[in-house]
């Protein structure tokens, strides 16, 4: 491969949401040029993951100016990995955005892109500075799309949105600045273990890291995403769930890899925070009553299981953690987009206003169904293998009381996977039980005769979006091999990071 391809990933979406800006066109052209760049980044990402799988590592400098002036992109297999699994992501909640209509909204779609080649970028470069910028890209458009559609609430949880990542990014920045202080680089193959020879490259990267795990939603710093997701449109709820939180994931593993090099005497924190999150999340799900808001609370206990794996900082640990990655970005977005076209269907995602949905739509059922056996870490899903892998990484580190928290909250998972499944898909419905229905003729006695109102039908194409992720959750269930080899290949870059270094610098 032509390393020189590399910037495309980011110049191919930002292209199409120039294009898509300024031409009117049909709405069959404008919704190509929407859902096109999701699927040529998924194949080009489908041929760099190929490429990379025996550990090679390809790197551009755009301009070709020297290191430390050039804006570098870098791939490895782990963020080929990222890249093919954002972009799967973007389609399909795009295919969802067009199904219900969201995309003809005017800058629905650019924004979208804009922020698909943000995250490309931030999965891409190789200095931190550019990183944040990255990261910027992808947030600018997320505030118009999180005001632009969803509840009555949306102003406030967008004020809520902003206000939290402006205060987190000026902290990044901040720490940005102390490391370039420190060292006179930002550049990461420069960087590489420069946290274990200098405390001040330590304590600015440590700065970096403590916004990265704001964006993350860690406990304790996790209540924002919980005030502010449940509240964008379905179709937005689920991309923020695949990108936002994983890219910030992602960046954790990068640079605690590089810059720190792995060091164990700061690992212990992590492990702290990252199973309190687990703990936490879950037990906030325990109170809520709306499918979004329950979802969102597993969000942040699963964040804290793929979390683990760059705490416990073994190679099994990382593979574990790269494999949960990928699994909870695709099973999270299946389970907010089949609840979704249910609360887009029928105006609502509260547990006590719906039910009797698997007897009137059996392939949702089924497809929500699939996903939340996943999250929940039942075969033959992916989710088995992830929290499988996770538990004997956490047991071969010695780390008991992790094991056991990991296995009770897993529990706690299913029994709320269990309470949106009792609440909406099974029983009855609220409204055939409490006789709800419209007045149509007043009867010869004076009483009004009513007639109930029939529920309407979900839309296919509101399904199929869903369906897409648990066939996917389910395949890499069914062959947890491939991706096990790949997760490995990504644990051993980041355990020896020579070969990433190497391709950054150009030797």
């Amino acid at each position: 491969m032509n390393s020189a391809l590399l910037p495309l990933f980011v110049a191919v979406p930002l292209a199409s949401a120039g294009l898509l800006t300024f031409l009117p066109g049909p709405l069959w052209l404008r919704r190509t040029l929407f859902l096109a760049p999701s699927a040529s980044v998924m194949l080009a990402a489908s041929w760099l993951i190929w490429l990379t799988r025996d550990g090679a590592v390809y790197a551009h400098n755009v301009g070709l100016w020297p290191n430390g002036i050039a804006i570098p992109f870098v791939a490895d297999v782990f963020s080929a990995l990222m890249l093919w699994t954002t972009s799967l992501l973007a389609l399909v909640c795009s295919m969802f955005a067009v199904a219900t209509g969201d995309d003809r909204k005017t800058f629905f779609a650019p924004l979208v892109l804009v922020l698909t080649a943000g995250v490309s970028g931030a999965l891409l470069t190789g200095d931190i500075f550019n990183m944040f910028v990255f990261i910027e890209v992808m947030l600018l458009p997320s505030y118009g799309l999180l005001a632009m559609l969803g509840a009555l609430g949306r102003l406030r949880a967008g004020r809520i949105y902003v206000t939290v990542n402006l205060l987190t990014s000026t902290i990044f920045l901040a720490g940005v600045a102390l490391v370039y202080a420190a060292a006179g680089t930002v550049h990461l193959g420069e960087l590489a273990g420069a946290a274990k020879e200098s405390p001040m490259v330590a304590v600015g990267m440590g700065v970096v890291i403590l916004a990265l795990s704001i964006k993350a939603a860690v406990v304790p710093v996790h209540g924002w995403l919980a005030r502010t997701y449940p509240f964008a449109s379905p179709a937005i709820t689920a991309l923020f769930s695949g990108l936002h939180t994983k890219v910030a994931i992602y960046a954790i593993y990068r640079l605690y890899a590089l810059v720190f090099d792995g060091d164990s005497k700061f690992l212990w924190i992590g492990v702290v925070a990252f199973t309190l999150t687990m703990l936490i999340g879950v037990l906030g799900a325990v109170g809520e009553n709306t499918t979004r808001s329950i979802l969102v609370f597993h969000m942040i206990s699963q964040i804290g299981y793929i979390l683990l794996g760059v705490a416990l900082f073994t190679e099994i640990g990382l593979m574990a953690g790269v494999f949960y990655l990928i699994h909870h970005m695709i099973v999270k977005a299946s389970l907010f987009l089949s609840t979704g076209a249910i609360e887009h269907t029928h105006g609502t995602g509260a547990l006590d206003r719906l039910g009797g949905i698997a007897k009137r739509e059996p392939l949702l059922a089924l497809v929500f169904m699939g996903a939340a056996f996943s999250l929940a870490g039942l075969p033959p899903f992916s989710g088995f293998v992830a929290k499988l892998t996770l538990v004997i990484a956490a047991v071969d580190d010695a780390q008991w009381t992790v094991a056991v928290v990991m296995i009770g909250v897993s529990l706690i998972t299913l029994m709320s996977m269990l309470k949106i499944w009792g609440g909406v898909f099974w029983g009855r419905d609220p409204q055939e039980e409490n006789g709800d229905g419209t007045p149509v003729a007043v009867g010869s006695n004076g009483s009004t005769v009513t007639e109930t109102i029939a529920r309407p039908k979900i839309k296919t194409s509101l399904i199929i979006p869903g369906l897409i992720l648990t066939a996917t959750t389910l395949c890499i269930g069914l062959g947890a091999q491939v991706l096990l080899d790949l997760s490995a290949q990504a644990a051993a870059g980041l355990m020896d990071t020579s070969g990433y270094v190497e391709a950054v610098l150009g030797r």
